[in-house]
């Protein structure tokens, strides 16, 4: 055999087992979310980002933001006085117009419509019964929402909220303690839940029939010090929850390495799915929404990566056979 030859087999040799055992790779699943899911500017900045990169997110939105005036006044959450809710209301008839616009459009490019509950209140002591009652308004109102501010609804806008809303997010990542949440989420109609806190990015565990995701805790900052992968727990702790627009971009650019370092831990790793969360609020001057749209830029686009919702996610993550919670960290 000539020494050309030779050395182009020896390099093929090398090459092929590296590309097969690249290909046999499950791609990396980034599951980004979003909770409240109610100022419409950020509705269009948000599907804007996931359209130009290949995005899919999931919108956990919290239903008082569909109330106007008249609704609000009949609303009570177990526990609560009528017209009481913890993130406020519509503020007018046409801002839910604009939303629910909004909502639709999202659902037709792909994107997962999720329940946050209605009024964002803390459920860890809530009953089966109280979980239930709160589910119920959410799709009452999500039922007639076109209705009550005097528009058409388009055609299989009942069909996704009798079949389409898949997944749920507790509000301050509150669940109940045993199986009273989980019971009432069955009884709903969900299929997934994700309200959990886990050490680092984990397989979903399955529960009474019901998926739980959960949020990981990711190295952040000088010292790696472990964190929720959510913009809120980023915002208390570089700024102690108050607002400091100065620093915005050193804010932006902690959260962004945080971001990227637990991507490519996983990617170059087990390629466990990363899940980050994130509000419709931009805090510390937008730095964690600006840190967001750098990581879908840098990795949405690649062939081996899928940033998927987390309706998409569960077959992809079924066919590889794991269910089992396992530490990212």
């Amino acid at each position: 055999m000539s020494r050309p030859l030779l050395a182009t087999c020896l390099v093929a040799s090398l090459v092929l087992p590296a590309a097969a055992e690249a290909a046999d790779r499950p791609k990396q699943l980034v599951i980004i979310s979003f909770d409240g899911a109610h100022d419409n500017a950020l509705w269009l900045k948000s599907r804007e980002m996931a359209a130009k990169d290949g995005a899919h997110f999931t919108y956990f939105l919290s239903c008082t933001f569909l109330m106007n005036e008249a609704a609000k006044k009949t609303y009570q959450a177990p526990h609560q006085k009528p017209g009481k809710s913890n993130v406020g209301f519509a503020r007018s008839d046409d801002e839910i117009r604009e939303r629910l616009g909004n909502i639709w459009h999202a659902h037709l490019e792909g994107h997962d419509i999720a329940s946050h509950a209605c009024g964002h209140f803390d459920g860890r002591l809530w009953s089966e019964a109280d979980w239930s009652a709160e589910y119920a308004t959410f799709h009452a109102t999500l039922k007639s929402a076109w209705k009550s501010v005097g528009l058409d609804e388009p055609a299989g806008w009942q069909d996704l909220v009798d079949h389409g809303i898949k997944g749920f997010r507790a509000p301050y990542l509150s669940a109940t303690a045993g199986a009273d949440m989980i019971a009432a989420e069955k009884k709903a109609g969900f299929t997934y839940d994700a309200s959990l806190v886990t050490k680092g990015p984990a397989m979903p565990v399955e529960e009474d029939g019901i998926l739980r995701f959960g949020l990981p805790l990711i190295p952040e900052g000088p010292n790696e010090k472990p964190i929720i992968g959510m913009d809120y727990n980023l915002f208390v702790r570089h700024s102690k929850g108050e607002e400091d627009s100065a620093d915005s971009k050193a804010f932006e650019n902690r959260a962004y390495a945080a971001f990227s370092q637990a991507f490519d831990r996983q990617y170059n790793g087990d390629r466990i799915p990363l899940q980050l969360g994130f509000h419709f609020v931009e805090m510390n001057g937008g730095a964690y929404w600006r840190a967001l749209d750098r990581l879908v830029s840098d990795v949405c686009h690649r062939a081996d990566v899928g940033c998927v919702s987390y309706s998409e996610a569960i077959p992809m993550i079924e066919a590889r056979g794991k269910l089992q919670q396992t530490s990212g960290l």
